[in-house]
Parts: structure tokens; C-alpha cells; sequence
């Protein structure tokens, strides 16, 4: 494998409930980039995003990460390198500052470096002013804010993002949008962020990957895609929300 690559998917196949969900004959994620995975609900998408963060099993394929197959690594081990992000922010019943804190708690990091890290994930998110609120009183764009804090506070070698957005109004959708993009430029994290929306992706992907049907359909630059759907399935779904 290439020292550039992150991720490497080859003759995936996932079955739920006796049925195929999803089928990836090859995908490459490389450091760095930020990939979304685009579809209609229902294609397998979240199927996908389950398969990488080790929640459910593959019938047949192989996933290396960092060279390494999945098989080989301990799931606590490979949770420590990767962070999720989730459409409901499952934010625990403390405060903003302990809930950004607490993985590096759990991972047994110096009070010192939790406070100094902490600290900065606060004012990077624009949130220090709610370090001491309850987390359960924060409002959708908020939580969701304190969430991405929580994952980059760890430096996670893979970001896996699902529907993080969908939710919220579209003001607070298009600022955490601009943020996480800034963000993720700056930390230089490898990101895999799932979605059914165009103009998320667009606005955040270096690459977008398209899933009909519980297939890869076509992987390229956002706009190479939009302007070369490489079959009709392709270009009816970038027709429903075509992008200028």
C-alpha cells in the first residue's frame, strides 16, 4: 500500500437481514482528504459508515487501515485512532468541558494537557462561553459543535461523519459547514462525511463518492461528477438537486 493511503476497501459486501445492502468492488481513502458519500436514504450509506467505525461485519471483502486489514486490529485499538460524529449528538449528562474532555480522561492524558486541549477545541468551536452549561441544555447547532470539539480534541487519524447537518436550520447548517471545513484544512484530518445532500458535500468534499442502490456508483472531484455522471442512475440522482 501507498504511504498515502488511509483506507482501502476491495470486494466489499454487506448483508442485514439475509439481504445485500451494500457491494464495493474497490475505494481508496487518502490522507488528508475529506470524502463524502453521497446518496438517497436507503442506499447504504450509514451501512457503510457502520462497516468502517466496526459496528457491523462484512460478509466478504477486506478493509486495511493504514495497511493493516480490520480483521488484525483490536476494536478498542482501532477506536482510539478514529472519532464519529452522529446526526444526534450523544452528549452526556455534565458539562460542555467535560464532555469534550473525557476521551482524553479515558485515555488517561495529564490533567495539564486535558485542560491546555480543551481549552483550545473551546475557542476553536466558538464555544468557551458554554464551558460550565449542561450539555443537555445546549441547542441542536451547539451540541453539535461541542461534538466535533470532542472528536478533534483527540487528533483522530479518521473522522467518520453521518448526516451531521440534516438536522439544524439552514444558517446554523451553512456556518458549522464552513467551520468543520476550516477545520478540517487546518488539522489536515482524513475525513469520510455522509450524506444525501449535494450541496453539503460540494461544499465540504475534496471527493465525493456516489452509493445507488447499495453500490458504488462513481468517485471523483464534486464537480467533475456533477458535470460527468458516468450512467443514467448517476445523472437522475445529481438531477433531483443539481448544483450550479
Amino acid at each position: 500500500m501507498e504511504p498515502y493511503q488511509l483506507l482501502e476497501i476491495r470486494d466489499l459486501l454487506v448483508r442485514r437481514d439475509k439481504q445485500t445492502v451494500l457491494e464495493i468492488d474497490h475505494l481508496i481513502v487518502e490522507r488528508g482528504e475529506v470524502l463524502a458519500v453521497v446518496g438517497p436514504n436507503g442506499s447504504g450509506k450509514s451501512t457503510l459508515f457502520l462497516t468502517l467505525a466496526k459496528l457491523i461485519n462484512p460478509e466478504r471483502g477486506t478493509i486495511k487501515f493504514d495497511g493493516i486489514p480490520f480483521n488484525t486490529i483490536a476494536d478498542t485499538s482501532f477506536r482510539r485512532r478514529i472519532a464519529l460524529i452522529l446526526q444526534e449528538p450523544l452528549l452526556f449528562n455534565t458539562t460542555v468541558y467535560n464532555n469534550i474532555a473525557i476521551g482524553m480522561k479515558f485515555r488517561g492524558q495529564p490533567k495539564e494537557l486535558i485542560e491546555a486541549w480543551v481549552s483550545q477545541w473551546l475557542e476553536r468551536m466558538g464555544i468557551k462561553h458554554l464551558a460550565d452549561k449542561p450539555a443537555q441544555k445546549l441547542s441542536g447547532g451547539e451540541s453539535q459543535r461541542v461534538s466535533l470539539a470532542r472528536a478533534f480534541v483527540l487528533h483522530p487519524e479518521l473522522l467518520l461523519l453521518d448526516e451531521p447537518f440534516s438536522a439544524l436550520d439552514a444558517p446554523t447548517r451553512l456556518s458549522l459547514l464552513g467551520e468543520l471545513k476550516n477545520v478540517l484544512k487546518e488539522t489536515g484530518t482524513t475525513a469520510i462525511f455522509i450524506t444525501h445532500d449535494l450541496s453539503e458535500a460540494s461544499r465540504l468534499a475534496t471527493r465525493m463518492a456516489i452509493i445507488l442502490s447499495g453500490k458504488l456508483s462513481q468517485t471523483g472531484a464534486p464537480q467533475e461528477i456533477l458535470k460527468n455522471p458516468v450512467s443514467a442512475e448517476v445523472a437522475a440522482f445529481l438531477g433531483n438537486d443539481l448544483i450550479s
